[in-house]
């Protein structure tokens, strides 16, 4: 029996064919233009922004002004990365949005504003959400379920943070990045396969109070950040069939400075750029690794061609890392 297709936004094709492997083809970042510096963030609980620098490494956060809204981020983190991409819109077969603070509707509308006749779906992973995304998005490609995929991560952190809360309120900013993902041929890493996985043991060192407010135990998540990430690290790099001495570029979840440079100096990687977005942006959630990378490559501190460990953790305690090669 043949089925007739005649609804005007199902647009039928030929039987879909398995593809080898995923590549990245662009990145785009977008962050709101209120900056707030560290002694702003400190001066209600009398901490200066020295002392703020020192425990996170943070000097200021990226926060969306009242009456600002995080869909119109995404969009223009969204744009870029097509734009990078040189696709359009109409290419895109699915929007693929990793975010812990906004809504089901808020999701609905970037993917509409996007790619209007692409299929939509959201992940709410924490930190690591951009790290799942992209393996999810590896995985349809490869499915043959899609051939370009827009992976945003969006976040509007502030809307989860107990102002009085000193632990929270001085490292969570908002932002948005992206990543165009798409059928790849041939041999060579485009995306590696994922090493996910959580500790669910520990889910209430960094979970919502019963008021939906975040509260973080950050002593504690700070310990297993540095004792768990060098294994995770290590066991992308395996599943890639590369050594961490084949890394170029080094892009952890931007949750604290501290906690970055003790796993770098854990892993030996003294010849790799680093990112270190958290200094300027702070803790952005899911949105930290691609905005991270999108500014890297914006800079020209990260090449086309070089291979990325990307390292995502956070609430839950969920984990996902993977090997890259940037476009």
């Amino acid at each position: 029996m043949t089925v007739e297709l005649t609804h005007p936004a199902i647009r039928p094709g030929q039987p879909a064919a398995r593809i080898a492997g995923a590549r990245l083809l662009g990145f785009g970042a977008a962050q709101p233009d209120q900056v707030v510096a560290g002694h702003e963030l400190g001066e209600r609980f009398g901490r200066s922004a020295e002392w703020i620098r020192t425990r996170t490494g943070i000097r200021n956060l990226r926060r969306l002004r009242p009456g600002s809204d995080i869909v119109d981020l995404a969009v223009q983190a969204g744009r870029s990365a097509l734009g990078q991409a040189q696709l359009v819109p109409a290419q895109i077969d699915l929007v693929l949005t990793a975010s812990c603070s906004i809504d089901a509707t808020s999701s609905t509308q970037i993917a509409h504003r996007l790619a209007p006749h692409a299929g939509r779906l959201a992940i709410n992973a924490a930190c690591s959400g951009f790290c799942y995304a992209l393996s999810t998005a590896d995985a349809l490609i490869r499915a043959g379920s899609a051939h370009n995929v827009m992976v945003v991560a969006a976040e509007e952190m502030t809307r989860l943070i107990d102002p009085e809360d000193l632990g929270t309120s001085i490292i969570f900013g908002d932002g948005a990045g992206a990543a165009v993902v798409s059928a790849a041929s041939g041999d060579g890493i485009g995306i590696g396969p994922v090493v996910w996985g959580s500790d669910g043991h520990q889910s209430n060192l960094i979970a919502c109070r019963p008021d939906g407010l975040l509260q973080m135990a950050g002593r504690e998540v700070f310990r297993w950040a540095v004792e768990s990430v060098p294994d995770l690290a290590l066991a992308a790099c395996q599943r890639a069939g590369v050594s961490i001495d084949d890394i170029e570029v080094f892009v952890p979840h931007q949750a604290n400075l501290r906690i970055i440079d003790a796993v770098v100096r854990s892993l030996g990687l003294h010849d790799t750029v680093i990112a270190n977005d958290v200094i300027e942006s702070g803790n952005t959630s899911a949105a930290s690794i691609p905005i991270a990378l999108a500014r890297l490559i914006e800079r020209r501190e990260a090449r086309s061609g070089q291979l990325a460990l990307l390292i995502g953790f956070g609430a839950g305690l969920a984990y996902a890392g993977q090997v890259v090669a940037l476009p």
